[in-house]
């Protein structure tokens, strides 16, 4: 039995073999920092998990137990797994429903996580990363866009390509050959003090700390727009950032053969969020 596993708030590593999310990927799932013995972000989390479980059609609320439960891992998991480690919670709509039909009452099945932080996001943070281009697209789907639901097969094919020596990580367009993402990361494009992010209309996942970066830019006297980007506009830029709820935020050096200035930005928002590693 996993030591770092509770399905449902009880210690334990099993859910039922007919568990929609097993079956249909029927649920939603997200990834949260913890920091010096806390969750980072906490209330921005939960909120996009309820909003997305209402757009699912799946009635789900943050209990006080689970609440509870997360803070107290962030507490106690910092002497075996160190100051900075990630809580995945994940939901799915349970058990029910004949085939894809959904069941008359839902009880949706909670399981959370607990696992050590990459090693190399802090060498990222410090040093930058470079992008490739992916061969696999997104597809498009306004229904589903933004969040961050059970259904990633594209993220697995994406990743079980063998990315060239010197890249870090994949540019992912999407069918209609625009710009959305890395492989698990939102993108800033950034001249002077406009900031353009990549429109999440379609496709790509609409990330925590993406949302953060825009009230930061926001603040900042930055002027920001969401927008379609294509590649060829990627060279106008002087600089591109990656933003995740675990990395927080890291410069890219280049995209393919495109090389961007390095830039301030990277250590100056970590640092005003308390995401340095």
């Amino acid at each position: 039995m996993s030591a770092l596993l509770w399905v449902n708030g009880v210690r334990q590593d099993t859910v039922s073999a007919v568990d929609r999310g097993l079956a249909y990927g029927d649920g939603l799932f997200a990834t949260m920092r913890c920091s010096k013995g806390r969750v980072l972000f906490l209330d921005a989390h939960l909120g996009r998990a309820v909003q997305t479980s209402q757009r699912l059609g799946m009635p789900w609320q943050a209990s006080a137990q689970l609440i509870g439960l997360l803070n107290s891992i962030a507490i106690e998991q910092q002497q075996d797994l160190g100051s900075d480690f990630c809580i995945k919670l994940l939901l799915s709509r349970g058990v029910g429903g004949r085939g894809y039909q959904l069941p008359e009452h839902v009880s949706v099945t909670e399981v959370v996580s607990v696992h050590p932080m990459p090693s190399h996001y802090r060498h990222w943070q410090m040093n930058g990363i470079a992008l490739q281009t992916s061969p696999i697209r997104l597809g498009g789907q306004t229904r589903l866009a933004g969040m961050k639901h059970l259904n990633r097969l594209e993220q697995v094919l994406i990743k079980a390509q063998v990315l060239d020596k010197g890249f870090d990580d994949w540019l992912v367009l999407d069918t209609q050959e625009r710009v959305i993402e890395s492989s698990m990361a939102n993108l800033f494009l950034i001249k002077d003090k406009q900031v353009v992010t990549p429109s999440m209309h379609l496709a790509g996942v609409a990330g925590v700390m993406r949302e953060q970066l825009i009230y930061w830019f926001i603040e900042a006297g930055f002027n920001v727009a969401i927008r379609p980007v294509i590649p060829s506009e990627l060279s106008q830029f002087d600089h591109v950032l990656l933003s995740n709820s675990l990395f927080g935020v890291v410069g890219v050096n280049r995209i393919e053969q495109c090389r961007f200035a390095p830039s301030a930005l990277p250590l100056q928002i970590n640092q005003a969020l308390t995401l340095s590693l």
